[in-house]
């Protein structure tokens, strides 16, 4: 493992992490690290779906906090995806497990950093919440952020019920059958700056029309939510941040930039408490899908409202 300059230019480095081949082949994800000197104090961020790290405004903030600041691109996404992969595809959420292990073995034993917070947006949010609850007792993670997790279906309960046993059989029986995509274009648009939104990122990385929707990663989806629903049992403190409200539309409309487009923000919320014993959950107005790429005002409510909550359970003192 070597760190050389990421595609984003110093200060930040990426290392390719090699991971136990599957059917498909050789297997990599992507560490990439913005290191503060003399910290002790690490966040991991781990993006969502058809998306990778390029959010360097959030780094910016973390550093100025004193924290080092890391990014896992999994597996067949982003800097991780190999011509040979299906974009996105696992069988098994808990697959990820090698790469966050992985990833904090390098933060921890490598960089030596002492206090670790991990931060998951949309499906990172499920997938490092289903890692943190896996490594309870164990003293892994001091805190966990999610923005806007992935812990339900933007369906009714009622659709989801019906649906679910229906997914489960396809992904069993033929797990990489491409599913239809209800994916809305719109939402990238509303972000990418050559249509009508304020940031730059790699729209070969995160398609506006996204990748094919694979039985079988969609079955794992599932089975990961029914986890949540019964209740994960997280140790460590947890902050979860959703917009104020949701918009399903498949027109442009002015409040995609003012409203969570891809889930429902309220059913997020509903379920935090099943997240474990200390959860924080704060709703941001007018918050975007991920939160930190929202308008100015939502984005200057979210940085204030981390940065209380890490005042209060991870101290620069602890």
């Amino acid at each position: 493992m070597e760190f050389r300059t990421d595609i984003l230019g110093a200060p930040y480095e990426a290392a390719e992490l090699t991971l136990a081949p599957d059917e498909e082949g050789a297997v990599n994800a992507t560490l990439v690290r913005r290191l503060v000197p003399g910290s002790t104090r690490a966040v991991l961020y781990v993006h969502g779906y058809v998306d990778y790290f390029f959010q360097t405004h959030l780094a910016d903030h973390f550093a100025g906090l004193g924290y080092s600041f890391y990014a896992l691109d999994l597996r067949k996404y982003g800097r991780s995806l190999r011509p040979h992969q299906s974009p996105n595809f696992v069988r098994d959420l808990a697959a990820y497990d090698e790469e966050l292990d992985e990833a904090v073995r390098i933060i921890r034993e490598v960089d030596g950093h002492t206090r670790l917070l991990v931060n998951g947006h949309s499906t990172g949010g499920l997938v490092t919440a289903l890692w943190t609850a896996r490594r309870a007792g164990r003293g892994v993670v001091d805190g966990l952020f999610l923005n806007s997790p992935f812990l339900s279906l933007p369906a009714a309960a009622p659709v989801r019920a019906i649906g679910a046993p229906a997914v489960e059989a396809i992904g069993r029986l033929a797990a990489t059958r491409k599913l239809p995509s209800t994916l809305n274009p719109h939402y990238v648009h509303s972000l990418h700056r050559d249509h009508r939104g304020s940031w730059d990122f790699d729209l070969r990385l995160k398609p506006a029309e996204g990748f094919p929707l694979y039985a079988g990663w969609l079955a794992a989806i599932q089975r990961g939510q029914r986890q949540v629903r019964r209740g994960l049992g997280i140790d460590c403190p947890v902050l979860l941040m959703a917009s104020t409200s949701s918009i399903a539309t498949t027109k442009w409309q002015a409040a995609l930039h003012h409203a969570d487009a891809v889930l429902r923000a309220d059913d997020i919320a509903a379920l935090a408490p099943r997240l474990g014993g200390h959860v924080t959950t704060v709703r941001i107005e007018g918050g975007m899908h991920d939160l930190v790429l929202s308008g100015e005002a939502a984005r200057a409510q979210l940085f204030e409202e981390l940065d209380r909550w890490l005042g209060a359970y991870l101290p620069v003192s602890a």
